[in-house]
């Protein structure tokens, strides 16, 4: 009897494993797939929606999984990109000072430039940064219970702040204007075919490398501590657990997850400003994980790739329908598909497993019968 349950349990949740492996291996070998047939400008545009996939993926960590709904996350993409663009400044400039400096005056190298000279500095520095921030921010706020909207209008205040900083600081940051102008990267140009499809394939890497970090993080018991966080904090409190901890370093990770996105963004795209940083750029990000379904890791992917690329085939042929569009879409999937696409998915999953699955458990079913003495039932 005990072996009979054995199978019923385990057979289902080999069902839903495979489903879910399959969709993601699918994805991931479509787009390793997708430089074979895409132009060099259409393969660096999937690239760039690689790596807001990986921004995605964080922003999931955090509310799909925890509950914590940040309204502010492009101040973290933005200082990973600002990292990395600052790297790749100084390699343009040739150890001369870079360009937007000259122009407002400035004649000496700032002292905290010098170190993203270094490559390895300013890589680590994309996700440390961020990381960092993050962890200021969160052990302020969660360490004395600010959440829900609180945390959200907060999380928007944080976004002003920093577009406003890095606006005014024209001979630091570049202003308005953002950093730009880039020529290579580690020597290699950056207008080359090749070094674009590198970057590409270092984008789908580091954001399969993502996928599974975030998914080894919520099937663990760390995960399922920031599940019970979500769905009751108080009872996960009285249990013994503290939330401010576990919800700050999720905050962390999830920050430098978006730190390591932004680094990835810069090259490929060749231009970052504080308009990346504002709100509505960190209110699409949410939009992206909305829409795709919250709470799985695969529909956060899916949503970013998706509505970055309808976005893009919208924008061409309608470029003033583009807001009204993802306002519709939001909408919709708010009313209509509340899990998301993923969610959707998984519906459509169910349905069709649990009719492939009667016939399959009906005779383990009928042995558990005969062996608890149930004979009667089974006639």
């Amino acid at each position: 009897m005990e072996r009979n349950l054995h199978y019923l349990k385990g057979s289902f949740l080999k069902d839903r494993l495979f489903a879910n492996n399959f969709i993601i291996t699918l994805l991931f070998v479509l787009l390793a797939l997708a430089p074979l047939f895409l132009s060099d400008f259409r393969t660096n545009l999937l690239g760039k929606f690689i790596a807001y996939a990986i921004l995605a993926l964080g922003i999931d960590l955090i509310w799909g999984y925890t509950g914590i709904l940040s309204l502010g996350h492009g101040v973290y993409f933005g200082l990973g990109a600002y990292c990395m663009a600052m790297y790749l400044k100084l390699e343009a400039s040739n150890g001369k000072l870079p360009d937007f400096m000259s122009w407002s005056g400035q004649k000496v190298l700032p002292w905290f430039w010098k170190p993203f000279a270094y490559a390895p500095v300013a890589i680590i520095l994309s996700v440390l940064v961020p990381a960092i921030l993050a962890l200021i921010i969160g052990y302020l706020t969660f360490k004395n219970r600010i959440k829900g909207v609180y945390f959200s209008i907060l999380t928007q205040a944080l976004s002003i702040i920093f577009v406003v900083l890095f606006v005014g600081q024209q001979a630091y940051t570049g202003g308005t204007n953002g950093i730009t102008n880039f020529k290579t990267i580690f020597g290699f140009p950056l207008s080359g075919s090749s070094t674009k499809v590198t970057l590409y394939y270092v984008a789908l890497g580091f954001l399969i490398l993502a996928f599974i970090f975030c998914r080894w993080i919520v099937q663990s018991r760390f995960g399922k501590v920031l599940i019970a966080i979500r769905d009751s904090e108080n009872r996960a409190r009285f249990s013994g657990y503290n939330p401010a901890i576990y919800k700050t370093f999720v905050y962390c990770i999830s920050a430098g997850l978006a730190g390591l996105a932004g680094a990835l963004f810069v090259p490929q795209v060749g231009i970052i400003s504080p308009a990346e940083m504002g709100i509505v750029p960190s209110v699409e990000m949410v939009i992206w994980v909305a829409i795709g379904g919250r709470g799985t890791l695969v529909g956060s992917v899916i949503g970013a790739i998706l509505v970055n690329s309808l976005k893009s085939m919208v924008s061409e042929g309608f470029p003033a329908a583009w807001s009204y569009f993802i306002g519709i879409s939001f909408v919709a999937v708010v009313i209509f598909m509340p899990y998301g696409l993923a969610g959707l998915l998984n519906q459509i999953k169910r349905k069709i497993y649990t009719q492939k699955s009667v016939k399959r458990y009906s005779s383990a079913a009928l042995n558990i019968l005969e062996e608890s003495g149930c004979d009667e039932y089974v006639r």
